[in-house]
């Protein structure tokens, strides 16, 4: 394999990871708000999830998601440069993965009945949980301009549609995470949040899978 097929492939790689990382995501923490006994859409965040004997799955979640992420923050380096975007888009991305990582380290406190047995209420407030909303709000608004910084370059190439769909979806996201920092469990706020996350990943996937296919076809022949 040539020098160069070598230096195509990796960004592939790495921009595949942030085609699975979103609908992995989206995938086991469902599985577990539709199963998991007490657990409520409307009124938990996803990252009550990290509680409880099962409490692992989503930790585990949100580790092997945020390696994905960082993966394709790498990637995304690879893929615009040169060009707008090429220092901040990575930058950003990576921040977002490395706050899920905190997440993992420093789960949500329970509260509001879930896991089986927690009082209703906020509960107590944790240096855990403390860390966790601190981590999670910086992961949130930097993958908020991750979508501009990234709307600006599809704009510069001539891309509205792609430019759109990426300045909507941060819009949509940062909208959404207000709305849940400022909700107080109400059950519109959670499932907005909710569609929020998923309007994320969805972008995430689409726009890596958009940059794989734009990266030049090279050659494997050759030693």
């Amino acid at each position: 394999m040539t020098q160069l097929a070598r230096s195509s492939s990796r960004p592939r790689l790495l921009l595949a990871c942030g085609v699975l990382a979103g609908p992995m995501y989206v995938t086991v923490a469902l599985a577990q708000a539709f199963t998991r006994e007490g657990f409520d859409l409307a009124r938990h965040p996803w990252s009550y999830l990290a509680n409880g004997d099962l409490g692992w799955i989503q930790t585990l979640n949100f580790v092997l998601t945020a390696l994905a992420t960082l993966a394709v923050a790498a990637g995304l380096r690879r893929a615009l440069t040169p060009g707008r975007g090429a220092r901040w888009a990575p930058v950003l991305v990576g921040v977002f993965g490395a706050s899920m990582i905190g997440a993992a380290l420093f789960p949500a406190d329970p509260a509001m009945g879930f896991p089986a047995g927690t009082p209703e209420g906020p509960g107590a407030v944790t240096l855990s949980g403390i860390l966790h909303m601190a981590v999670g709000g910086v992961g949130f608004l930097c993958v908020s301009a991750a979508c501009y910084v990234i709307a600006s370059r599809y704009a510069r190439d001539g891309r509205q549609g792609w430019a759109w769909y990426s300045r909507i979806t941060g819009t949509l996201f940062l909208g959404s995470f207000a709305g849940i920092a400022g909700g107080g469990g109400i059950a519109w706020a959670n499932l907005l949040f909710v569609a929020g996350i998923m309007a994320i990943w969805c972008w995430m996937s689409l726009v890596s899978l958009d940059l794989s296919r734009s990266l030049p076809i090279t050659t494997t022949e050759g030693h």
